[in-house]
């Protein structure tokens, strides 16, 4: 026997019902699936910078054992050393994300490029130096100034600077103008808001938690020889980066030996070997670079890691 046939308004909510029904299906699954596909990307990421973090850690390492062997072969630092030739961008291999289609191989997965860098920092001018017991240092404030003169930039920059470190360590008394003692250059940058400014001396300048530091005749810019050397033009500055280009100063003596009569060098302000080094590591996988920056410290046969910062961005981004 056949059913009943339902009346038009019952077929039509019966309709409705599964119509609904579906929806509602439709709807949770997608979210599931949404999910699901969420979840592997973040653990793809969180996977990929770990590995990443890996490869920059034993890119570190790699540059304190090249600076700890240093220290055992040579008592000066300069730039014909192994530490100073930079590292190309070099292809790693493409373990460090899981191939698309579960296999094992090249075509699977991202190619990783590796590149890095070894620089003296005592190759900058410390602004630590502008301090000498609680009190600005003239002969290095004097320096500073020259250094901006020579860069074109006003030379009260470098009064503005030394007066803002003055403050960050309380010796002035005023509370009101006390500032938080600055951990690292970008923490000064608000002293210098126009951007040709910062551009322009930014590179000269470095900031080193150990306090002062001689600068190294071996590595300076001729800029910062003529600065940092009282009496030393632009053209004898010439002349010391040519000749330690041919014969890297071993002791302080040969540099001065080639300074005019009354330029003379201070063992506390100038020296030939470095104790603080910038190790900077580029890691480019796809279109994700991930940078990384260490300041290490050299005490003997011992490098320690000082500071590190680390951020990532688009290839072709800088």
């Amino acid at each position: 026997m056949r059913p009943p046939r339902l009346p038009w308004r019952q077929r039509g909510a019966a309709l409705l019902v599964a119509m609904l029904l579906l929806s509602l299906v439709a709807t949770v699954a997608s979210a599931m699936v949404w999910q699901h596909w969420r979840a592997l990307q973040v653990e793809q990421a969180e996977r990929a910078r770990a590995q990443a973090g890996w490869i920059l850690q034993g890119a570190l390492d790699w540059a304190r054992l090249i600076l700890r062997e240093d220290s055992r072969n040579s008592q000066a630092d300069h730039l014909g050393e192994p530490w100073a030739v930079p590292l190309a961008e070099a292809r790693l291999s493409t373990f460090l994300a899981a191939e698309r289609d579960g296999t094992t191989g090249d075509d699977g997965g991202p190619e990783a490029f590796l590149s890095g860098q070894i620089s003296d920092a005592q190759a900058l001018f410390n602004l630590r130096n502008l301090l000498d017991n609680q009190q600005v240092s003239a002969p290095d404030l004097k320096a500073l100034q020259k250094l901006c003169t020579q860069l074109g930039l006003d030379p009260q920059l470098a009064d503005r600077l030394a007066q803002a470190l003055l403050d960050s360590t309380g010796a002035t008394g005023n509370i009101a103008t006390a500032l938080l003692p600055p951990q690292r250059l970008d923490d000064l940058a608000w002293l210098m808001p126009n951007e040709p400014d910062l551009a322009a001396l930014q590179p000269h300048l470095v900031l080193l938690p150990s306090g002062r530091t001689p600068l190294n005749l071996n590595t300076a810019s001729r800029e910062l020889l003529a600065a940092a050397v009282d009496g030393l033009d632009l053209g004898g500055a010439d002349r010391l980066v040519q000749a330690r280009q041919g014969a890297p100063f071993k002791t302080l003596q040969d540099a001065q030996s080639l300074l005019p009569a009354g330029v003379q060098l201070a063992a506390q302000r100038h020296g030939v070997a470095s104790a603080h080094f910038v190790v900077r590591g580029r890691l480019r996988l796809e279109q994700r670079v991930l940078e990384e920056s260490s300041l290490v410290q050299r005490s003997g046969p011992q490098v320690a890691t000082l500071l590190r910062q680390r951020h990532s961005l688009l290839a072709g981004d800088r």
